[in-house]
């Protein structure tokens, strides 16, 4: 197995501009190995801006990118940038299936929060945003890492029809955990699916090894692996996709990406993964990030289109 080593270049975000031609933002999040670029959305157009959001469409699908300043308050600006997403998604007709944050310093203590944890002031933002657009219960899946110190970044994806959420029967919904993870919970599903395009989405929220609402960290790195590939299994399973998210199916598309809090961890990651989960043919992108709760050392989500 190769050395770990993070390339010098950032992880990008791809998106097709129609003739030949690709619009791409760069996110501050490094990259291992060869994989670089997200291009999960490769055919869309550029559709303009609105509301500080740049947005790319295609006749199912509104993308939308938005890096937003976040010295002032993590919290209020959460809860505007949150509100504003909504906004968009309704202007355009459009229903949220999916959503990726990027969330500055997501482990450390915020000074104008009263030192509450950066990911826990985002998320009360976001939850009182999405209260505040009438949603109850289940929420759009999404993921949470650590991004660029001072900036948040949230990309969001929205159909024409209304996605239908998942949850893995051993873990509690993100949506309603206990007041021991922050005074609002998480807001997202572990999963959603939704037809577009002619294809059937499947989006797997960012995973990690959490049962019930409680981490499982006995076992390091080996140990948060298992677990994590156990709620993949349980999660796949509920999305009809067997026990291993379609990968006996090789016409089914695969997009992973994996994050490590610690970059010695790469390549036992790698021969786990590669082992157990990922097969020829599958994208997959490996980011060094910080996850949600300090504890954890590894999250993976993926996207699979039928």
């Amino acid at each position: 197995m190769d050395a770990p080593s993070l390339t010098s270049e950032l992880f990008a975000l791809a998106f097709g501009a129609g003739e030949g031609e690709e619009s791409s933002a760069r996110l501050a999040v490094p990259v291992f190995s060869e994989e670089k670029r997200e291009t999960l959305f490769d055919t869309l157009g550029t559709a303009g801006s609105e509301c500080g959001f740049d947005l790319f469409e295609s006749e199912d699908w509104l993308v939308g990118l938005r890096f937003e300043s976040a010295t002032r308050g993590l919290g209020e600006i959460s809860e505007a940038l949150y509100r504003d997403l909504q906004t968009v998604a309704r202007r355009r007709e459009r229903e949220l299936a999916r959503i990726w944050n990027y969330v500055p310093r997501i482990n450390e203590p915020t000074a104008t929060a009263g030192g509450l944890e950066a990911y826990r002031v985002f998320c009360r933002g976001r939850a009182a945003a999405f209260e505040r657009g009438g949603w109850r219960g289940a929420v759009p899946a999404a993921s949470a890492v650590g991004g660029a110190p001072g900036l948040l970044a949230v990309m969001f994806a929205a159909s024409r029809e209304r996605p239908v959420m998942r949850e893995n029967p051993e873990q509690v919904p993100a949506y309603e955990y206990p007041r021991d993870y922050g005074p609002r919970s998480p807001s997202f599903s572990r999963a959603s699916q939704v037809r577009a395009e002619g294809r059937r989405w499947t989006f797997v929220s960012g995973t990690a090894a959490i049962k019930g609402h409680r981490s499982i960290v006995a076992g390091g790195l080996a140990g948060q692996i298992e677990c994590t590939l156990d709620n993949l299994r349980l999660i796949s399973r509920e999305c009809g996709l067997g026990e291993r998210l379609a990968a006996e199916r090789p016409a089914v598309e695969r997009h992973f990406k994996v994050y490590l809090r610690h970059a010695a961890d790469f390549p036992a990651a790698r021969a786990a993964l590669e082992s157990r989960l990922l097969r020829a043919g599958d994208r997959v992108l490996w980011l060094h990030a910080d996850i949600c709760r300090a504890e954890l050392l590894i999250e993976i989500e993926a996207s699979v289109a039928e």
